[in-house]
Parts: structure tokens; sequence; C-alpha cells
């Protein structure tokens, strides 16, 4: 009778060694994670700039001009405004250009590709020169 109560339950060595494996499984899974969420918020911001570049060639052929101010075109959703501040820069002279940048922020300031940019003629770049788009 005494060892069918014995044989309850876990031992202390068992349960060690399951918290040792969830602990190694974490710090695999963890960082894998992490990067996989930056890819979609880096994701999220290039379409963002790819509507702005849209949207300001239509702007140009209505208005004769591009425009530098967010909120005429189309302002950032929350998705994209909280991991990235995003600029349009006018270029005067013939003929006028612009470029779209988004500068990474907060928790996605540590993005392998750091500042994307896109120009008018669709040029694609990013401040680590690796092939972010």
């Amino acid at each position: 009778m005494q060892k069918a109560l014995r044989e309850r339950g876990f031992t202390l060595i068992e349960l060690m060694i399951t918290v040792a494996i969830i602990g190694i499984l974490a710090s695999i899974a963890l960082p894998s994670y992490s990067s996989y969420i930056k890819k979609a918020r880096r994701a999220d911001a290039q379409q963002y700039m790819l509507n702005l570049a849209q949207l300001n060639q239509r702007f140009f052929l209505d208005n004769r001009a591009f425009t530098s101010t967010l909120a005429t075109l189309q302002s950032p959703p929350s998705s994209v405004s909280t991991y990235y501040t995003v600029t349009i820069t006018i270029t005067s002279g013939p003929p006028d250009t612009f470029s779209v940048v988004a500068t990474p922020t907060s928790a996605q300031s540590g993005d392998a590709c750091g500042t994307l940019t896109l120009t008018n003629t669709g040029s694609k770049s990013s401040s680590s020169g690796s092939n972010c788009w």
C-alpha cells in the first residue's frame, strides 16, 4: 500500500528535466519569432511606401507638382507609424523628383535592413546595402 502511494506524482529530477527542455526550446524559438515579426513590420512599411509613391504620382498628374505632405496622400496606419518614421522629400528641378524614406524606430530600430528608401523612378534601397526589398 505504501508503494502505490509513492508511485504517484513526479520526482524533482523529472520536473527539472522538463523545465530544461522547455528552456532550450524557448531559447531557439524566441529569436526566430522576433526575426519574423521584424520582417512582417518591414513588409507593412514597404507596402505603405509603394502606396505613397503611387498616390504621389497621381497627385502629380492632377496638380503638376509632387507633395511632401503625408496627410494629403494617406496618413500612415498604426502598424507603420508605431515602428517607422515615414517622410517624403521633394527635389525641385527639371524634372521634379521625390523619395519616400522609412526610418525604423522603437522596437524596429534593430532591424538588419535599417532605413528604407523608394524614389519616384521605383529605385529601392536600404541603408544596410543588403537586398531587403
